[in-house]
């Protein structure tokens, strides 16, 4: 498992965002306070509060690529 706080900031970030995480055959978690949703749901997402970071989940032990590829959004 890999974690994450990623920062989505716009509608064409989300948009880019799904694109990437749906790519991936494991599961990926968004997490924003106490409500959770599948990061390849774009409504799911939106759903969130995104003025702030939200924390993501990776449910695989080789997530390399994959944060590699969304590494525009990782905020630290």
């Amino acid at each position: 498992m890999k974690k994450a706080k990623i920062m989505l900031d716009s509608i064409a970030a989300v948009k880019k965002f799904v694109s990437i995480v749906s790519m991936y055959d494991f599961d990926v978690d968004l997490a924003s306070g106490r409500y959770a949703v599948d990061a390849k749901s774009i409504m799911g997402i939106f759903s969130l509060d995104l003025s702030n970071p939200i924390q993501l989940v990776a449910h695989t032990d080789n997530a390399d690529k994959f944060i590699d590829e969304i590494k525009e959004f990782i905020v630290d």
